[in-house]
Parts: C-alpha cells; structure tokens; sequence
C-alpha cells in the first residue's frame, strides 16, 4: 500500500551532534573502531589473517583507518558480539559511500578479514579497485542476470567458514531522510540456504553507520562525528524450521520475511542513533516512493 505522503527529495540531513554523541556514549561503552583491537580481546582470527595478504591488508587498513580519523570521529558499540571464529553475515546499512568503510574497518581491527558482496565497478576503479580486491571483495555484477550465481558463491563462502558481509538495500538508499529502504531478498536467500546446508542458523548481525553521509570529502573540518553499533545476533531461527519441505530453493516469501526483518531492525537501531521517529513506512525503491508495511 502506498503512503499518500511525499518526501522531498532535497530533505536535509543534520549531522550527528556532540549532544546526542555524549547521550550514546554514557548509555554504552563506545570504542573506536578505527584502532586495533578497539574492546581489548586479543582473539585475531589467525587462519583468516594469514589466508588473506597479510602484510597488503595491514598496510591497506592502516591506510584507511587514518584517512577516516582525518575526516570523522568515530564511535562504535556492540563490537563484543563479533564472533571470534567461524561463519557470520554482517547485513550493513548504506547511507553513503564513505560509510562502507566503517564496518569493515571495525572487523578487520577485531580479527576478522570477511568478505565483501560489492558491485563490481568497485574493482574497477583506479587505485581504490586494488585495495578492494585486496581485502576480500566479493564483485556482484548487477543487472547482470546471474543473482542466482551471486548467491550461490556467497553461500559457499559461508559454508568454508568464512564470515561474508552484504549490504542488503543494493545501493546507496534512495529514501530523502536517509533511512533504510527496501531490502533486496539475497540476504534471506543466503542466510537461509547456508543455514541448511550447514545445519545451524548461520549468525546474522545488522550494523548501522550513521554520521557519515555529513562528512565533506573536500573540506572534512571540522571533523564529523561518525557512529556505529554492532547489534546483537539476529533470530531467525523459526524461518528455517520447514527447511525439510523447502525442495531444491529457498522459498522466495520466507527470503522476503527475513529480508524486511533485516531492514526493520536496522532502522530500529539507526533511530535511536539519530534520535529520530521512524517515518511512517519505507522507501520503495522500484517505486520511488514510502510504502507501508503489509
């Protein structure tokens, strides 16, 4: 159904405030993602680490950690729930370009090198395109007609034991106030195939990035303030349970389900970053427009 409200698509975004950052921070205990080993645990996936170029994706990550504290200060809560072994989805927001960088940092300096579902013109690009191979992108050519290959490479990088992250919207979100719009069903699809295929609910933890899309490249001072929260594991464990009936895929409804869980749950945690009410509905984007949830 949809919304009779229009959004202007030159709505203004305000930048994370000082106060609302100082209200976050004495709620949790905020860390810097940009820092090695930002909680203190000293687990590093060693297995993952050596398997990855090692010495590349150090320098690569000390590059980019520094790059990022020149344009923002970063905060982030909820980095204990990382697994410190084993197979995990990240389902990351995607506000901006820039906000891409957030978590992956964060994982990369907890220990973790997953890789990345990103289109594949990122690959491309000079320079930026080496570094993305480099740390594990995984290239999705989009409108390539080949999602059922995407996914299927995205399951076998689960079932080798390697955690994967996805940006579930597919792009940059095209709602005007910045909110997750609707989400692709690849990430229900992957996390439910590799579920049965291993056996157990593969983890699944959405991460939002708010504060970024402030951020001006060309003139970066004063410094934004950047947040990310790592959230808790993901139930879904009710979608899988008539996984014996399901035949040779996934059922697309139970795929979409779990696809509008990611995205009400991210939206959920990125209101209380923002300190903003959620808007009535989401941001259609086949249909450029907020649609009500059915």
């Amino acid at each position: 159904m949809v919304s009779k409200g229009k959004v202007s698509p030159r709505s203004s975004v305000k930048p994370l405030s000082n106060k609302q950052v100082s209200i976050l921070t004495s709620k949790y205990e905020c860390v810097d993602p940009t820092r090695n080993d930002p909680i203190g645990r000293n687990h590093p996936c060693v297995e993952e680490i050596k398997a990855q170029n090692p010495k590349m994706t150090k320098l690569l990550l000390n590059t980019m950690s520094w790059v990022m504290r020149t344009r923002g200060k970063y905060y982030a809560w909820g980095l204990e729930n990382i697994p410190e072994e084993g197979a995990f989805i990240t389902a990351a927001t995607h506000v901006t370009m820039f906000d891409v960088f957030v978590p992956m940092v964060a994982l990369f300096h907890m220990g973790r090198r997953p890789r990345f579902m990103a289109k594949a013109e990122l690959t491309r690009w000079p320079i930026l395109g080496k570094f993305f191979q480099i740390v594990g992108v995984q290239p999705v050519e989009r409108r390539s007609g080949k999602a059922r290959a995407i996914e299927n490479t995205s399951i076998d990088i689960l079932c080798s034991g390697r955690p994967l992250t996805i940006w579930p919207e597919g792009t940059v979100t095209r709602d005007p106030q910045k909110w997750v719009m609707s989400v692709k069903n690849g990430v229900g699809v992957i996390a439910l195939e590799a579920s049965r295929r291993l056996g157990k609910q593969v983890p699944l933890y959405c991460a939002v990035t708010w504060g970024a899309a402030s951020i001006n490249h060309w003139l970066p001072w004063p410094r934004k303030n950047v947040m990310l929260h790592y959230d808790m594991q993901l139930d879904y464990s009710d979608l899988l349970a008539s996984q014996d009936s399901w035949g040779e895929h996934v059922p697309q409804e139970l795929a979409t389900q779990l696809g509008i869980r990611v995205q009400q749950r991210m939206n959920a945690l990125m209101s209380e970053i923002r300190n903003e009410p959620l808007p009535d509905g989401y941001w259609d984007y086949r249909l450029s427009k907020r649609v009500k949830y059915v």
